[in-house]
């Protein structure tokens, strides 16, 4: 017998006939019903995987207290974690120290703070703290500061990603992070090198104050227009496609700043949708998708452009410019770490047509390339360029210093004439604003940040020359070797004048009111 529901012989269900419309439109029900719950279920999972820390923060907060009583340190007992993801926080580049010159405001200026660092480098804090102190000349309270070791760093590797190598370092920089929060979920987030989607998992896992200060945007209207022709639609897509992934990751960052004047300007027009002078414009349909995207932004105001710290006070401190100025060796000294980017292929190629066309007095002039290896493929292009210098005929007369401890970097800078930078677009260029202050006269590439922010002129004169071709580089060497003495005396006064406009000491203030501006929005949660 049919049981109570059925419906009588020779009737159809009267709801039967809405099966197939129901059907068909599952595709478009299930993702609509998931972008309207995707918030709550997105925190649901940041609640689980909060529960998967269990007491991992009182553990730290408990150890750091026993490390101040171990050393003697006067400091606050620490009661708020803010978490810095630096997969790379032990190499020696300027975001390196960016990241540790940041975690010295907070100990100064907020010792209430524990600061935790988010890494891949598997080795001691003691090992990593004393490279600090050695390359970057800054001493850290190893109380206030602690490390979570992360396995899966190869995931961020551009290395691991030969083909669609932006996108799957984003993604995996997700898992990365999401490895990095099931062992703590801190109090404050802040990227400190460039992981934007990482910033987006924390907020919408957590709803935590989150920043990014960026270096460099992950893809840029740059990127976009030095396609070559031959690139293909499918490519150009593929970029402009992940171009707006960018801007949808970026819009919702509490605290956004920038490096240089050349970051900002491509982070307005991104996370902003605001395209401003020295940006090249969008594909026009890219450009209103974007505006869209970022339309729904509740933080509208620009990007702000914070310098990053450089050692000026203390290079003005070694390294004297007393009249009358004191002789330098004739040395072209290039630091920059052993990365591609930084074009040392560029350098070498300019070095050997100066040396060929230079006056006899010159011959002797030394390239010296400083730069610190942080893996393998740095070892291996360091190799390659050595081979390079020996095909150019100018091994003689290049040297390499790798991983050079701060007090040898001194020592060069107070040696050296001429400071070089070669790489396109460089966001900002930490190496050229140490030249400037130890009073090397700079030749610089034609673009980024040492073309807008750092090698400007001074009371209408110039401090230094902006090349872009190995016979402009070429050029720019001679002419600032060839300086006679009272120029040469007179520009390296207005480049260290304009190099105080970066100091330790500027960056710090600046830092503290990102600081405060997240504790504000932690206390008003």
């Amino acid at each position: 017998m049919d049981g109570p529901l059925s419906p009588p012989d020779g009737e159809a269900c009267s709801h039967c006939g809405y099966l197939p419309f129901v059907l068909a439109a599952l595709p478009i029900l299930l993702p609509a019903l998931l972008l309207l719950l995707h918030r709550p279920l997105l925190l649901l999972l940041g609640v689980y995987i909060r529960s998967l820390n269990g007491d991992k923060r009182d553990v730290l907060l408990r150890i750091s207290e026993e490390e101040a009583v171990r050393t003697a340190k006067q400091s606050p007992k620490p009661s708020l974690i803010v978490g810095f993801f630096h997969p790379y926080c032990n190499a020696g580049g300027g975001g390196e120290r960016v990241l540790w010159a940041a975690v010295h405001a907070n100990q100064q200026r907020h010792p209430h703070i524990l600061n935790v660092v988010y890494t891949g480098d598997q080795v001691s804090k003691a090992t990593i703290l004393g490279n600090v102190r050695t390359r970057f000349d800054i001493d850290l309270d190893p109380s206030l500061v602690q490390f979570i070791h992360l396995q899966k760093r190869h995931l961020v590797s551009a290395a691991t990603w030969p083909r669609l190598t932006l996108l799957l370092q984003s993604v995996g920089s997700v898992f990365l992070a999401a490895e990095a929060f099931a062992m703590l979920v801190p109090d404050v987030y802040i990227d400190t090198m460039g992981y934007a989607f990482t910033v987006l998992l924390a907020k919408r896992l957590f709803g935590i104050p989150t920043a990014a200060y960026v270096h460099y945007p992950t893809i840029s209207t740059d990127m976009l227009g030095a396609l070559s022709p031959g690139a293909g639609k499918l490519k150009k897509r593929y970029w402009q496609l992940f171009a707006l992934l960018y801007s949808y990751a970026g819009k919702g960052i509490d605290v956004v700043v920038a490096n240089s004047s050349w970051t900002a300007a491509h982070l307005n027009a991104l996370w902003r949708g605001r395209v401003g002078p020295g940006v090249p414009p969008f594909d026009r349909l890219l450009n209103a998708a974007i505006k869209f995207v970022s339309s729904g932004s509740g933080r509208r105001e620009s990007v702000e452009v914070l310098f990053p710290p450089c050692a000026v006070g203390k290079l003005v401190d070694a390294i004297p410019l007393d009249e009358p100025c004191p002789p330098r060796d004739n040395v072209i000294l290039y630091i920059a770490q052993f990365r591609p980017e930084k074009n040392h292929i560029l350098v070498l190629h300019a070095f050997q047509r100066f040396l060929t066309t230079a006056p006899k007095n010159l011959q002797d002039t030394k390239l010296v390339l400083v730069g610190s290896v942080r893996e393998d493929q740095d070892e291996k292009k360091v190799y390659e360029l050595r081979l390079l210098a020996r095909e150019l005929q100018v091994e003689e007369n290049v040297l390499f210093v790798t991983n050079a401890p701060w007090p040898d970097v001194i020592g060069w800078l107070g040696r050296a004439s001429v400071g070089v930078n070669a790489m396109w677009n460089e966001h900002f260029g930490i190496g050229v604003v140490e030249y400037q202050a130890a009073g090397l006269i700079c030749v610089v590439h034609d673009s980024g940040g040492p073309k807008m922010d750092i090698v400007v002129e001074v009371d209408g004169s110039r401090t230094g020359y902006h090349a872009t071709t190995a016979e402009e580089y070429a050029d720019g060497f001679r002419e600032a070797l060839s300086l006679d003495p009272a120029e040469t005396a007179a520009m390296r006064r207005r480049a260290r004048q304009s190099a105080m406009r970066f100091s330790e000491e500027i960056f710090a203030d600046g830092w503290d009111g990102m600081m405060n501006t997240l504790l504000g929005l932690r206390r008003s949660q």
